[in-house]
């Protein structure tokens, strides 16, 4: 049965605390497995420019220069959520604190402490996002692990009162997602319909992910209240999509079309163009299938390539972070499909990247992800980056 707002927190299952061999961690690292074999991916194929226009084909070579380093020193960085009026909130992972960075000089403010969190293995606090109605409501989503769920909060976001003590008691909108060491999933995004689309994992439990009764392995689709929203595919139900291993990126097109970002285990990680109801085949298929029962991936990389994070699109493209490949990946689009083979940018020159958000036109935000125990840190890290791309 599947759980939803105010219901009681799922149990830990103790299977989502075993790690199968070969299972991927979000950093793409493996038991008893060595990546570094992994097959590579065969899929195919001053002034700012022009914004490319709806429906456009993006050329087929695209660039990304990194513009400046907005801020440095955070420690496990996972969400981040640009403000209305200016300023970036970040989430840190195992400190379970949000931030306020200002953009211009890099200055940090800290909101106050989520509480609640659990911070171990890949759970804590993870994602966030603005309500949609965030000028009047001045409401704060975040998605974290507790001590027995992973769960969807909001919390009032008051500037007027001292650093640390800015953000309200949290108010519950959805819990019950299953948590494990791994696989926690944790992106949170309102989308173009104003509705939170939420990416879990399957928390070790391969099991869940075909199981349409549990939230684990899916993208959840729910009203600003935690109800499963109006029309989703199943009568009663907050799936949205399902067969999912571990989704950790969502990021809609200019045609308000979404795509995910998932973790592959050994072999394929995937970029997914999602559809209502679509079984995405975890774990009876990774990457492309030829059963037609599920959806096949727009472009599919070795796990040492990508291991992925967060998406963001942009100038006619997905831009997705990858955590293990070390990389930012450039995939234009005609339509829900690739239109030129995949490009990779700033291979190895910033270690792991989370997190991925547009900042307006052809500029990203851009989030490193070396501080969180898997990564080198260097001097300064993590930090954001500003970075144009075309």
């Amino acid at each position: 049965m599947i759980v939803q707002r105010r219901a009681v927190p799922a149990v830990l299952a103790a299977a989502a605390l075993l790690l199968t061999a070969g299972c991927s961690s979000d950093d793409g690292g493996t038991s008893g497995a060595d990546r570094s074999a992994s097959p590579s991916r065969t899929a195919p194929g001053s002034s700012a420019p022009p914004r490319q226009a709806a429906g456009q084909t993006p050329p087929a070579r695209g660039s990304v220069t990194v513009v400046r380093t907005v801020a440095e020193g955070l420690g496990s960085p996972w969400g981040l959520a640009p403000l209305p009026g200016g300023g970036l909130l970040v989430s840190s992972r195992d400190e379970g604190t949000i931030v306020r960075v200002d953009e211009k000089t890099g200055k940090k403010t800290e909101l106050g402490e989520v509480p609640g969190v659990s911070a171990a293995g890949e759970g804590g606090l993870l994602g966030i996002a603005l309500s949609p109605d965030f000028a009047s409501d001045r409401m704060v989503y975040a998605y974290f692990t507790s001590a027995g769920d992973n769960r969807v909060v909001r919390m009032l976001y008051d500037d007027g009162k001292p650093a640390g003590r800015q953000l309200g008691a949290p108010d519950t909108v959805f819990r019950g997602i299953p948590k494990g060491f791994v696989h926690n999933g944790g992106r949170i995004a309102f989308g173009p319909d104003k509705m939170l689309y939420v990416g879990t994992g399957e928390s070790g439990d391969t099991g869940l992910s075909q199981d349409r009764d549990s939230t684990g392995g899916k993208i959840l689709r729910l009203t600003p209240e935690g109800e499963p929203a109006p029309g989703n595919p199943f009568s009663g139900s907050p799936v949205y999509s399902y067969g999912h291993r571990n989704v950790q990126g969502l990021a809609w097109d200019a045609r308000q079309r979404l795509f995910a970002s998932e973790f592959g285990q050994d072999t394929w990680d995937e970029l997914n163009a999602i559809k209502p109801g679509g079984n995405y085949g975890w774990p009876e298929a990774e990457g492309k299938s030829d059963d037609s029962g599920f959806q096949n991936p727009v472009d599919q990389w070795s796990t040492a390539e990508a291991s992925p994070s967060g998406i963001a699109y942009a100038e006619g493209s997905v831009w997705m972070a990858g955590l293990r490949g070390k990389r930012l990946w450039r995939v234009p689009l005609n339509g829900t499909a690739a239109s030129a083979e995949p490009q990779a940018f700033l291979e190895g020159e910033y270690g792991r990247l989370r997190t991925v958000v547009p900042a307006g036109g052809d500029r990203l935000w851009l989030v490193t992800s070396n501080t969180d125990g898997r990564g080198a840190p260097k001097d300064g890290d993590d930090r954001i980056l500003e970075v144009r791309v075309k």
